[in-house]
């Protein structure tokens, strides 16, 4: 069992106002704002499944029929890729609501993948060699964040 002393103090960023009425009803304002983000991110997840399942239709009808090319797997990957991010957007978002913190590890994570994605839609052929190395910089400093964020919370 944890004592006070050990236990973490955690900034809650819309919580307690210490009275002002004024800005308790701003925080109250910002947390529906952040429920209709909520719902929007839902909409936009809902879209880009129908989106995935539209792009991955029209690849296959094209002909040759029901043929994917390596093109192809590349735009319906991404298409994937898209909507696993929208979705941790999304919980991200309801983490918010739910505990009032940020949640580094998850949001670390959700650019991790958004970074992935961009890895794995790259066309090697028509990229400079400066955007390949400032992507390996931002995928290493994210990588070693997470890292450091994952162990830190199994102290």
């Amino acid at each position: 069992m944890e004592d006070e002393q050990t236990t973490p103090t955690v900034e809650k960023h819309l919580g307690a106002s210490n009275g002002d009425r004024l800005i308790t009803g701003l925080n109250t304002a910002i947390r529906q704002a952040i429920r209709v983000l909520a719902v929007l991110m839902v909409i936009v997840i809902f879209l880009s499944v129908a989106d995935v399942a539209f792009v991955l239709y029209e690849r296959l009808m094209a002909p040759p029929m029901l043929l994917l090319s390596l093109n192809d797997i590349f735009v319906v990957f991404a298409s994937f890729l898209a909507v696993l991010i929208a979705i941790e957007i999304f919980a991200n978002i309801t983490l918010y609501l739910r505990d009032d913190v940020i949640h580094v590890r998850l949001v670390i994570a959700t650019a991790l993948m958004a970074i992935a994605r961009k890895v794995i839609v790259l066309d090697f052929n028509t990229v400079a060699p400066e955007y390949l190395y400032g992507t390996g910089a931002v995928l290493l400093a994210l990588g070693i964040t997470y890292w450091l964020v994952a162990s830190k919370a199994r102290t």
